[in-house]
């Protein structure tokens, strides 16, 4: 009589190898995503030059695989409501501003690290705003840098401070 090996059911080594594909892409998105989920202008914390700070903002960034989407709601320092939102890779190509944005009609994005980028953004096909993001090491703060010269030829010189909703 020999030994016989028990091997576990078909169903449970695919499970087992499902589970193993599903907690890897979490945890390699939520590193490469630092950005995604809802952020709050924080006035306090922020610094405007040459412009006026708006009165509110709200970034939602939501991921959706190779791409993210983006929804900006505010009021701008005369009441304007501002709402905008695009879709965009980390790719560097340009991509429709969809509302009223005041630092142009097309935004593209380039990933420098895992809790830094850069945006451009464009007004009629020329450079408008160039923007920073960076997200803190705790997660729970994200700075936009931003200069330039936004649609209304006004400069921009702008620290934004948004915290983590």
């Amino acid at each position: 009589m020999h030994a016989t090996t028990r091997r576990p059911p078909l169903f449970m080594t695919i499970l087992t190898i499902f589970v193993m594909i599903v907690a890897g892409t979490a945890l390699a998105q939520s590193s490469d995503d630092a950005e995604v989920g809802t952020w709050k202008l924080n006035l306090a914390k922020s610094k405007y030059k040459g412009g006026h700070a708006p009165k509110m903002a709200t970034h939602k960034i939501e991921s959706a695989g190779v791409v993210f989407k983006t929804t900006v709601d505010g009021v701008s320092y005369d009441g304007t409501v501002r709402h905008y939102e695009f879709t965009a890779k980390y790719d560097g190509k340009d991509n429709p501003l969809v509302g009223n944005s005041a630092n142009g009609d097309m935004i593209s994005f380039t990933r420098i690290n895992a809790t830094t980028t850069q945006a451009v953004t464009k007004h009629g096909g020329q450079v408008a705003v160039t923007m920073l993001l960076v997200v803190s090491n705790d997660a729970k703060t994200l700075t936009i840098t931003s200069t330039g010269t936004n649609v209304f030829g006004q400069a921009v010189n702008n620290v934004s401070v948004y915290d983590r909703r």
